[in-house]
């Protein structure tokens, strides 16, 4: 696959043109940013964790009847995926109150939710993200009523899937950020709001997720940067162990949810 015109780059990837208009190249940088980037830095090999914990959460998902973005791992900082028109929104799934939740509400963080709490986020990192509802998205003509429906079902389903997935390697999955897309056409083209196939896009890694580890509640995800907690590459590390094996090695989650080569 031949990489081609660098189409956007944010905080933590880039996406390249190839020479398939409905396929791109997902690219994982270092840099490392918090506080709607008030906060920099670099993660050592942050990239290459986050992609590894990716490709294969993506599979496992696809092997669950979730479809993605995904197409194939291409090497240790990028993944070939399909062309999405994001849809600006954010889903934040919670599981256990932390973060955002915790401060909205001068909750402690740590509870055990009675049953998860769905969100929906106004992608927009000037705004910092805000809070809102489906009359907002509906206003605004973001997605469709089905649309906002079917995003919800699918992000619940996911939360139950990667909460099974995850508690079966010591981890407890605190909260997450889902983003979704409209699949391209063949000209490369991303349809409108109730057109076109919608699927999950983006990433699921330390940096879009909160793990503590059972019992221990040791934070394994970006919460070390945030909070100068320190071992921040040992976390990351830590947790391409418990998803893909020792030492990073290519490997992903079947149908059965154990480990085995890609």
């Amino acid at each position: 696959m031949q990489q081609g015109e660098k189409l956007y780059e944010g905080k933590a990837k880039i996406l390249y043109a190839t020479n398939d208009p409905t396929l791109v190249i997902q690219y994982f940088k270092d840099d490392a940013t918090a506080f709607n980037a008030q906060k920099r830095g670099t993660i050592v090999d942050k990239g290459v964790c986050n992609n590894l914990i990716s490709c294969a959460l993506f599979q496992y998902l696809e092997s669950r009847g979730v479809p993605t973005h995904f197409v194939r791992k291409l090497d240790d900082r990028s993944m070939l995926v399909k062309r999405l028109g994001i849809i600006p929104l954010e889903v934040t799934m919670r599981n256990i109150t932390a973060g955002g939740m915790s401060r909205l509400l001068g909750i402690d963080e740590g509870m055990v939710l009675q049953r998860p709490v769905f969100e929906w986020h106004y992608k927009s990192d000037p705004l910092g993200d805000p809070l809102i509802n489906d009359d907002h998205i509906l206003a605004l003509g973001a997605a469709t009523p089905q649309e906002l429906a079917a995003l919800r079902s699918q992000s619940e389903r996911i939360n139950q899937l990667l909460k099974e997935y995850f508690s079966a390697r010591g981890i407890d999955l605190v909260d997450f950020k889902l983003e979704f897309g409209r699949l391209a056409t063949g000209a490369g083209q991303p349809p409108g709001p109730g057109q076109g196939t919608i699927l999950l896009g983006d990433e699921i890694s330390p940096d879009t997720c909160r793990f503590w580890e059972q019992g221990t509640r040791r934070k394994l995800d970006k919460d070390r940067f945030r909070r100068d907690l320190g071992d921040v590459e040992a976390a990351y590390q830590e947790m391409v162990k418990r998803v893909v094996g020792p030492a990073g090695s290519s490997t992903a989650a079947t149908a059965s949810g154990k480990p085995t080569a890609v």
